[in-house]
């Protein structure tokens, strides 16, 4: 559920805080801010799992006000209910364990009230509403489609959802909700091909969850070590002193996972640190971390330290 793309984005995000703060904040406090933000990212997957269900519940509201206002139409008196009575919002709907995590965590989006009128509004006027309404065709595997199609095509690409996202919680990124809309599509896909337990667990495996507590710790640990190896690599054609701070956190954690990580392929680290350079650092830092990082490969193999392929 929380892939490892994500759990080394969180870990680079908590450890940026811990150098930053100095003697402020505790190992113990930072390994606890790094698992509520996992925590947070799974709370983002049922937020939006929920939405699916708020616009429907209120798309129903809207049709019986309908017929109960004072000269309600034809149309307003027998409306098509196929939307609402979409099957995949059903069987969200009526997963309990679904549910009692909702309610455990206050998952709404009911408090949202004009998000989410303009939100319905922009699915309702999508060409994916209308089609899926004037078909003939019924089925899981249509109303499935249909929610697919709108997350893919309105509610993800939509900049007031993103700006949603981010205002809701400060553990909340444009990555986390990039990862988990892809988590989201995989559930829908599982309810289609009806899986007893749909609904993603946190970590795919304990492997994952244990992966990110361990690379935080192992990070700290070892940093001295590999900020001295990053300086004397550095040294040869730049200023250390004008390596950007994520710049060495990204190499320091990069290091830590070469050195320690035995069942992670060399190529995968690097191509993963060099992206999140890329992603959350300067302009120039992908292709200075490329290169300061694949020197470091050829130190670290020459001393026997890596000997993963």
């Amino acid at each position: 559920m929380i892939n490892r793309i994500l759990i080394r984005i969180k870990v680079v995000q908590v450890l940026y805080s811990y150098v930053v703060s100095g003697e402020d904040q505790s190992i113990e406090s930072s390994k606890k801010e790094l698992l509520k933000s996992f925590e947070k990212s799974y709370e983002l997957y049922h937020y939006l799992l929920k939405l699916m269900i708020d616009l429907t519940y209120m798309q129903e509201r809207r049709l019986d006000d309908a017929r109960h206002k004072y000269l309600p139409t034809h149309e307003d008196l027998n409306p098509n209910m196929k939307f609402v009575e979409n099957e995949l919002i059903a069987k969200l709907c009526d997963n309990q364990a679904l549910n009692s995590y909702f309610e455990k965590h206050h998952i709404s989006w009911q408090d949202d009230v004009i998000f989410m009128k303009m939100m319905l509004d922009k699915i309702l006027n999508s060409d994916y509403y209308i089609h899926y309404m004037n078909s003939d065709s019924y089925g899981i595997d249509i109303d499935c489609e249909l929610w697919r199609d709108l997350f893919k095509n309105v509610i993800f690409p939509d900049p007031d959802m993103a700006e949603m996202v981010e205002s809701k919680s400060l553990f909340w990124s444009v990555e986390d909700f990039d990862i988990m809309g892809q988590f989201v599509l995989k559930t829908i896909r599982r309810i289609e091909e009806g899986e007893s337990n749909p609904i993603m667990p946190m970590f795919k495996d304990e492997g994952d969850r244990i992966f990110g507590e361990q690379l935080f710790i192992d990070s700290i640990l070892q940093m001295e070590k590999n900020n001295d190896l990053i300086d004397s690599l550095v040294s040869q054609r730049w200023d250390k002193d004008r390596i950007a701070l994520m710049d060495r956190i990204i190499m320091c954690m990069a290091l830590t996972e070469l050195r320690g990580y035995q069942n992670i392929p060399t190529s995968v680290t690097l191509n993963e640190y060099i992206e999140l350079a890329k992603n959350f650092s300067t302009s120039n830092s992908g292709q200075f971390v490329n290169g300061i990082l694949n020197a470091a490969v050829v130190k670290l193999r020459a001393s026997g330290e890596i000997i993963k392929p």
